[in-house]
This record gives C-alpha cells, sequence and structure tokens, in this order.
C-alpha cells in the first residue's frame, strides 16, 4: 500500500480556522482510515473562531508534498491572513506541479486563486469573498462545491461534509 495515498495534509491558519469545518473533515477522513496531519506557520497551537485549540504536527516550514495525497486548506476568517503568504503559495504551487489534489474550502479558495492554481479553472468560495476570484478572472460558481481538474472548492461550512467525501473519492 502506498502510505502517501492514504496521508492527507491540513493546513490551519493560526488563529480563527472554522472550528466545524475542520472537525467535520478531519472526522470525515480519519473515520475512512486516513492518516491526518495538520501544518501550520506556528509548530505549537493553532486556535480555532469559538477557541479550540489544535497542534499542528508540522510547521509548514518542513512540508514534502510527496508524502501526501492531498492538501486540505481549512477556512475561518484568519485564513484571510494568509492571501498574500507567498510560503504557503510555493507550497500550494508543489503540491499542484506534483498533480496532487488541492481542496480549500469558506475563504481559503482565494489562496489558491493568488497563487495561481486556479486559473483556467472553475472554482467556488464563500459568497462575501467571490469578488476576489472574479476580480482574479477565475470562473466562480454559485455552487456548494465545484471540482476541477485536482481542485477541490467548496463555499461554506455547509457543505464540509460534502467537500470531505468529494476528497475522499479522488484520493482513492
Amino acid at each position: 500500500m502506498n502510505r502517501n495515498k492514504n496521508s492527507i495534509l491540513i493546513f490551519l491558519p493560526k488563529n480563527d480556522f472554522n472550528e466545524e469545518e475542520f472537525t467535520i473533515v478531519k472526522n470525515r477522513l480519519l473515520k475512512a482510515g486516513k492518516h491526518v496531519f495538520i501544518t501550520s506557520d506556528d509548530h505549537f497551537i493553532c486556535t480555532g473562531n469559538k477557541g479550540m485549540k489544535v497542534k499542528s504536527d508540522t510547521n509548514f516550514f518542513n512540508i514534502n508534498e510527496n508524502n501526501f495525497s492531498a492538501l486540505v486548506l481549512i477556512g475561518g476568517h484568519g485564513s484571510r491572513s494568509y492571501f498574500k503568504n507567498e510560503f504557503l503559495h510555493k507550497i500550494i504551487k508543489r503540491f499542484n506541479d506534483a498533480h496532487k489534489i488541492i481542496a480549500a474550502i469558506c475563504s481559503s479558495p482565494v489562496i489558491l486563486a493568488r497563487t495561481g492554481v486556479l486559473n483556467n479553472k472553475k472554482a467556488t468560495c464563500f459568497s462575501e469573498n467571490k469578488m476576489e476570484l472574479i476580480n482574479a478572472r477565475i470562473d466562480y460558481q454559485d455552487k456548494n462545491l465545484v471540482v476541477d481538474g485536482n481542485i477541490v472548492t467548496a463555499n461554506d461550512s455547509h457543505s464540509a461534509m460534502q467537500f470531505a467525501e468529494t476528497i475522499l473519492h479522488l484520493t482513492k
């Protein structure tokens, strides 16, 4: 068995990540037998929008995309502080260049747009951020979930279970 087929990396903003999205996605992936690893730019503790504390397994400066089948970016207000984070953009580009699944929910699809991996692709995001995608000339879709090639985007926490199921399907 190829271990990286079962290993999924979840990026959490160090502050104000969406706890509901994270919990639903992580629990569904674990229930399906996936190995879930948490990363952030802060190696210690990430704090959710309602105070949940999550210890990251590694900071994102140590990520090797070849160890994972997918990169999942959880949203929330905290993801906005990563819209212009060049190091995270480089990691996303490396995952994309390696043809890995890249999944982003809520506000985090804007990060994908800023890296260029959504160029010539359809995508969705949290409604408050849709102009970010439109202004970046991304084919914005007013849908709960969009899959285009190796990219999965979802609009908000109400789509989190469908988002997780789609990631599972694509990483079989």
